[in-house]
């Protein structure tokens, strides 16, 4: 593997995630086989040039050479840039967080789960309080409390509610082994080369 291009897998993943894109999605709008993005995320194969720009703009990201002096401005830049919206995503998924589990909290009397099952999604949404969330985990999290909400109405639909539960633990299981975002500049590498390999194809 080329130097860099495990760090250059991991923003291209994050970005396809928070756009809340799969990997077949991503294929059909770049013109990327899917197979091949799904080698570049797992840092199995070598980046050729034309695919990180066809990825990159589709991700709403740009491949920009910049003087070496200008890196660290640069990264500052990013990093301010990407902190804020992180830490606007997750108080609003905070407090989505927090009102799912005071409607929960409210109405334990009458939901349809055993005490156990109850103290288990209570835990979850404990945990997951603790990490940095990003909007598809909103969405998660605000498609638990409509489908909640739903069943209050009309006490039916027990399968989809129980399902919302597990979406939720898979949830906190994705983001509690997320990788951590590093701060602080790190060291300029090379990401790529400019011959591009048709081996990798």
């Amino acid at each position: 593997m080329l130097l860099g291009v495990d760090r250059i897998a991991t923003i291209l993943r994050n970005a396809r995630e928070k756009k809340s894109l799969s990997q077949r999605d991503l294929s059909a709008v770049s013109g990327v086989p899917q197979s091949h993005i799904s080698k570049i995320e797992k840092g199995a194969v070598d980046l050729r040039l034309s695919s990180l720009v066809e990825l990159a703009r589709t991700l709403d990201l740009e491949v920009t050479l910049v003087p070496r002096s200008a890196v660290p401005a640069v990264q500052s830049i990013v990093r301010s840039t990407a902190q804020a919206s992180d830490g606007k995503q997750t108080r609003l998924a905070l407090k989505d967080l927090h009102r799912l589990e005071q409607t929960i909290t409210r109405n334990s009397s009458v939901l349809p789960l055993t005490p156990k099952e109850l103290a288990e999604v209570q835990q979850q949404l404990r945990l997951l309080s603790h990490f940095p969330l990003s909007e598809p985990d909103r969405k998660t999290i605000q498609s638990a409390y409509k489908t909640l909400q739903t069943h209050l109405s009309d006490h039916k639909n027990l399968n989809a509610l129980r399902q919302a539960f597990a979406h939720l633990k898979d949830l906190r299981n994705r983001v509690a082994h997320r990788p951590s975002t590093v701060s602080g500049p790190q060291p300029v590498r090379p990401a790529y080369t400019l011959d591009e390999d048709d081996d990798d194809a």
